[in-house]
């Protein structure tokens, strides 16, 4: 009896299963349609974790935000809507009546225009229900020129949008 225990903790744990988990990814484009770079989204304790990687950008720091709208139009990315808003709560991080749900940290970009970033997106899920990502119109990922203040309703005054990644099942 003892030994099942013990295969049932292995196969629990198994890279696996680990694997098998549902993942979504992005790839995202600049306001030319060039491909810039990836998301890899990932299940998390309490929301999505999402790992983030492109090249390109000004250095510097930029919002990045979930959308509502799975497309990624060029140049201006409108059609990604807005942000990702289920639960009806303010913009920012730092905000006390917020945070979206698509709300993220800034994504810092260096000097060589290459940046990275793991962001837990909290209340979000890549299954069913009202924090999921996979709605009748989908969801996107959308980098803004500017940083964002983490704070101000209803897009922290993150400026342009100047890349863009729908968010699809992997």
């Amino acid at each position: 009896m003892r030994s099942r225990a013990l295969w049932a903790v292995l196969l629990m744990t198994s890279p696996l299963l680990v694997r098998a988990a549902p993942k979504a990814a992005a790839a995202i484009v600049d306001a030319q349609g060039k491909p810039i770079g990836s998301a890899t989204l990932v299940p998390a304790h309490g929301g999505v974790e999402i790992d983030v990687r492109v090249e390109g950008l000004s250095p510097g720091k930029h919002g990045i935000h979930i959308h509502t709208v799975g497309k990624c139009d060029p140049p201006d990315f409108k059609s990604a809507g807005g942000h990702f808003n289920p639960f009806g709560k303010m913009h920012g991080l730092h905000n006390p009546a917020g945070a979206h749900a698509g709300d993220l940290p800034n994504l810092s970009v260096k000097a060589n225009g290459k940046g990275s970033g793991k962001f837990l997106a909290k209340g979000v899920t890549l299954g069913d229900g009202q924090g999921s990502l996979f709605g009748p119109e989908g969801t996107a990922i959308v980098i803004h020129a500017d940083p964002d203040d983490e704070k101000t309703d209803p897009a922290g005054n993150s400026g342009a949008r100047i890349a863009c990644g729908v968010i699809e099942k992997r």
